[in-house]
């Protein structure tokens, strides 16, 4: 590791490297503030690789009345579109509609309905389906993303898909995120701001003691011991477990920990807009083109026991989506399209709500002061990570005068430093500049590295000169890229996470791009010198 720019004493000491933990690291250190986080994993590796990757403003919180959460998001979307435009972009969704749709009615609007018109047995009216698309649409001061529109799906082409019975439909805006890349490119720009980011690197206790944090980690380089003014618990699903085995504090608080199950089929529809459908039981799911080539589908939201590290799919959770899929697709959906499967674990604030569904998406951030402060992070949303970063700091203000305000709004992440419709024109200038490029190579590189994807590419007029070939357009610079400034120290890194290239490389090729990079890589932490 590299220890020369290490602080004798921190300002923040953060455990977890998801997207909370490497937004608050970026923010801090973007106000001047000394940082070091450590991950057990790798960056992403848990809840925030297993989202449906979404930035969206969360259209069923409306049945609960979470005016506050939707509003933030909703707000979001805009701000992180222009800051990302490489990772992330606008998707249309359309949302079926059938007048006998039937509806579980314990949510606040369920409830309401019951009582004001229980004529309409859990149906929801269109009437006001089109009002909450009408506050969808307003409510977060929309300027870059189309309105809502009504769609007759018996002319328009994504009806084709669907059974016949689905007459209309309504088409609404949200957007596509990364979100593995979106932790990554976080943590690179917190390390070139000035931070240590340790990742593989395990926090095994936390002390207070002379008004100051004492952290013992333990990582590639052996046990090492920090001190921090402030500790900031981002552990995820793990947050409950570092207050009380780590830390050792006693808490009421806690974490309700909801698996969120997602399937991977084979390409379902010719489109690029993306199905909003919606269950009789309550919840709803998305249907998503995925990866130029798939369709992903999820989510499930089911209470789960155990580890979060042992989250998995099971075959009733795939079923389940299997099923609801089949409700509304005209060819049914069945195992044998599925390619893939992936789960992971919210850690929502355990709120005391009666399902995992009717559980807060809100996140809560909880100051103990009681000496040097520890903030703990329970909940969020991938969408609204920087606002919770900024609440995060602004929750910390009291005790680091210093630090300079709140800036990291629509200030571009590394790569993204183009207009937010740039992508096609950074796409052909790619293609045309290294012209051995596919288009699918060339569409790939710019929404993994947008603006960078010039310099990963180097001098290169073919493509051996990118050095070994991995398979499915992976190669060796692209590879040494990833583990020299986006922190990849094995092939999952690298192929589950940085990139989704396992869906197209044999267990054969990661296995030798796993054992290449083994051979080739350093321990330890990014910093800016690196760069």
């Amino acid at each position: 590791m590299n220890t020369k720019n290490r602080p004798e004493v921190a300002d923040l000491f953060i455990i977890g490297g998801g997207i909370n933990g490497c937004g608050i690291a970026r923010d801090a250190t973007g106000r001047g503030l000394s940082v070091v986080l450590a991950e057990q994993g790798d960056l992403a590796q848990a809840t925030s690789s297993a989202s449906t990757k979404l930035f969206h403003g969360g259209l069923r919180y409306l049945e609960y009345f979470e005016f506050r959460l939707v509003r933030e998001a909703l707000e979001e979307r805009e701000t992180l579109l222009v800051a990302m435009p490489h990772i992330s972009w606008p998707m249309r969704f359309v949302l079926p509609y059938h007048p006998d749709m039937r509806f579980e009615g314990d949510t606040p609007t369920g409830r309401l309905l019951a009582r004001l018109m229980p004529w309409m047995k859990g149906r929801r009216p269109a009437w006001l389906i089109r009002l909450g698309l009408f506050l969808y649409d307003t409510l977060g001061g929309r300027k870059i993303l189309p309105a809502t529109r009504t769609l007759d799906l018996a002319r328009d082409p994504a009806g084709k898909a669907l059974q016949p019975r689905f007459r209309h439909a309504y088409e609404y805006s949200d957007c596509w995120v990364e979100d593995s890349k979106l932790v990554s490119l976080n943590a690179r720009d917190a390390a070139q701001r000035g931070a240590t980011i340790l990742t593989r690197t395990r926090v095994t206790s936390a002390t207070r003691a002379d008004g100051l944090w004492e952290i013992a980690t333990d990582g590639p380089e052996g046990p090492q011991t920090f001190r921090a003014r402030a500790l900031v618990n981002a552990g995820g699903p793990w947050v409950e477990d570092v207050i009380r085995n780590v830390a050792r504090i006693n808490s009421s608080e806690g974490v309700r920990l909801v698996r969120g199950s997602h399937i991977v089929t084979r390409k379902l529809y010719d489109h690029d807009r993306c199905y909003f459908f919606q269950g009789t039981d309550g919840r709803i799911i998305f249907a998503i083109p995925y990866e130029q080539d798939f369709t992903l589908i999820g989510t499930t939201d089911k209470d789960h026991k155990g580890a979060p590290k042992d989250a998995a799919c099971t075959d009733e959770e795939r079923d389940y989506l299997l099923n609801f899929a089949s409700q509304y697709f005209a060819k049914p959906v069945t195992a044998a399209d599925v390619v893939w499967t992936y789960s992971g674990v919210r850690p929502l604030y355990n709120d005391g709500a009666k399902s995992a569904t009717a559980a807060t998406r809100d996140y809560v951030l909880s100051l103990d002061g009681n000496g040097a402060p520890l903030l703990n992070v329970f909940g969020g949303k991938i969408t609204t990570y920087r606002r919770l970063a900024e609440s995060a700091l602004e929750k910390l203000q009291p005790f680091f005068p210093q630090a300079k305000g709140p800036w990291t709004a629509r200030v571009a992440l590394p790569g993204g430093t183009f207009a937010h419709d740039g992508v096609p024109a950074l796409t052909a200038a790619l293609k045309a500049r290294f012209p051995f490029l596919t288009d699918y190579w060339a569409a790939r590189l710019i929404r993994a590295y947008g603006a960078e994807a010039e310099t990963l590419l180097g001098t290169a007029t073919t493509p051996a000169d990118l050095g070994r070939d991995f398979g499915a357009t992976l190669t060796e610079a692209e590879v040494r890229w990833l583990m020299t400034h986006e922190f990849a120290r094995a092939a999952a890194d690298v192929v589950w996470r940085r990139t989704k290239l396992g869906l197209r490389m044999t267990k054969e090729q990661i296995a030798a791009l796993d054992a290449f990079m083994a051979d080739n890589g350093t321990h330890g932490a990014l910093h800016p010198a690196a760069e």
